[in-house]
């Protein structure tokens, strides 16, 4: 289910339900010539479009802007960038709105510079906007003390349960480090991104374009196929059957 197709009533089952309510995390970063500047983005919601046939999910607007930064390209390659602390109060202030509102199950996906799953600017603002907004809602909802208090006794028996306040929000990369091994590999605007790109949205792909690559990084993206991306959506869609509950 797409939110933003969904009305109010539904909205509301699926919350009483605890559908994964899920939000791509994007970029708009530079990706060679051969690939469109959005790939970042737009490999997440390929893999859950997939998602989608098979498990009831409410997928959320992407965030399109993001925490690129200027590592692979400046200004000139049309990379945009936000800066951390504006893209963290900004995020906060969606998660803020759903939580309030009542989500329980809300999942972030990255996908861009979460090589091996590590923590990256974009991922760490991600986690701090979702703990600042928990951290918040259980003090206004249960008062100053709430954690120390013996209604929380059982705390350390529910963590990571559906009744753990700190797992109503997750950030999740799109493919685990795991994932990324079984995959056959990670990188950016290379075969392994270009491949990725190819199984989900091919038509943003033109590997004609490759031959005006001068970036290292771009340079085994001529090696990219479609099979190779559908086997790459394929072991991507497993991880994230383990990870959304």
């Amino acid at each position: 289910m797409q939110l933003i197709d969904m009305f109010y009533d539904d909205i509301e089952d699926a919350k009483k339900r605890k559908v994964p309510f899920i939000i791509p995390i994007g970029t708009l970063e530079y990706h060679a010539h051969h690939a469109s500047l959005g790939t970042d983005t737009m490999v997440v919601t390929g893999v859950l479009r997939e998602l989608e046939k098979e498990k009831e999910i409410v997928v959320c607007p992407p965030i399109w802007y993001g925490i690129a930064s200027y590592a692979v390209g400046g200004p000139e390659t049309n990379t945009i960038t936000i800066d951390e602390d504006a893209y963290a109060a900004y995020v906060y202030n969606i998660l803020k709105s759903m939580m309030y509102g009542g989500h329980k199950n809300i999942y972030l996906i990255p996908h861009h510079q979460t090589e091996h799953a590590g923590l990256m600017p974009m991922t760490i603002a991600c986690h701090k906007a979702a703990k600042k907004v928990t951290m918040e809602y259980m003090e206004d909802t249960l008062g100053k003390g709430w954690w120390g208090s013996n209604d929380y006794a059982d705390y350390y028996e529910k963590m990571e349960s559906a009744d753990d306040p700190f797992s109503y929000i997750k950030v999740l990369p799109l493919i685990g480090a795991d994932a990324q091994i079984k995959c056959g590999g990670f990188d950016h605007a290379g075969k392994w991104e270009t491949s990725l790109m190819m199984g989900t949205w091919p038509q943003n792909v033109d590997l004609s374009r490759c031959e005006r690559n001068t970036e290292w990084f771009a340079e085994s993206a001529k090696e990219a196929s479609e099979e190779t991306g559908k086997w790459m959506v394929q072991c991507t869609l497993e991880w994230l059957r383990e990870v959304i509950k």
